[in-house]
């Protein structure tokens, strides 16, 4: 059975208001406007220029403090965002369905199936790690928000991104395939405003192809029709299978 985990996002926790040191920031502002008045009634200018230079300054710091702490927090208004570990029934059945559409596009017989399971799994990892490696964030691998499985999740400040990886040998996906990734993130998004993150989500889509160059412009054509309906923040990308392994996986001499 799946475990519940519940981690603590300090990108997601906004912090409580620091009133000592806002009551000392408007101290500091009442003292300098009070000392730029009474320097212009004693008409000690140089003085009244000091103070009101300070003044400026004092405000553009407050003003940029504020924007800095506005842009860390924005949409932030839980302290955690809970997942779970995928069953290891649900991953077995999603790898079946890939496994058996790419048997049935390859034609391979049952005794190659075996060796099709090995990349595909190979693919996804390696996959993965280059998702990774461009986000600079780590990937929870095999988790579900709510009841919605992903293959990973990545998650910084306010944005939670979800990642689906599929592996293609044909210039084309199955509409019956992203109809099941847009249900995903509908659930998902329930899912996360009932949670009351805060949040924004996106999806990021990985295909990991062995295509050529015409069949891989045919692919990239085509995927702009086949999502243009949704209002979903979809990022799609694109991973050449043979550049994936010899970067991770082969040696390079």
């Amino acid at each position: 059975m799946s475990k519940q985990l519940e981690r603590p996002i300090s990108n997601f926790t906004a912090p409580a208001v620091n009133y000592p040191l806002a009551i000392a920031g408007t101290i500091v502002f009442l003292c300098l406007a009070a000392g730029v008045v009474l320097s212009v009634v004693a008409k000690n200018w140089i003085l009244a220029g000091l103070l009101f230079a300070a003044f400026i300054g004092a405000a553009v710091l407050v003003f940029l403090n504020f924007r800095l702490s506005r842009k860390n927090t924005a949409g932030v208004r839980n302290e955690q965002l809970r997942w779970e570990t995928a069953l290891p029934d649900i991953q077995r059945q999603d790898l079946n369905i890939e496994i058996t559409e790419l048997g049935r596009i390859l034609d391979v017989g049952s005794e190659q199936m075996g060796d099709l399971l090995s990349a595909y799994i190979v693919a996804e990892d390696l996959a993965l790690r280059q998702i990774q490696h461009e986000e600079a964030l780590p990937v929870l691998r095999h988790v579900s928000i709510g009841k919605t499985p992903f293959d990973g999740i990545l998650i910084k400040q306010d944005l939670i991104t979800c990642i689906a990886v599929t592996f293609l040998v044909s210039p084309q996906i199955r509409q019956e395939k992203i109809d099941s990734m847009l249900r995903k993130m509908t659930a998902v998004k329930k899912t996360v405003a009932e949670m009351k993150l805060g949040a924004r989500l996106r999806f990021l889509l990985v295909l990991v192809t062995q295509l050529d160059q015409e069949d891989e412009a045919r692919l990239r054509s085509s995927l702009g029709g086949q999502f243009s309906s949704t209002t979903v923040d979809i990022d799609i990308r694109m991973l050449d299978f043979e550049a994936l392994q010899k970067t991770y996986a082969l040696d390079p001499n």
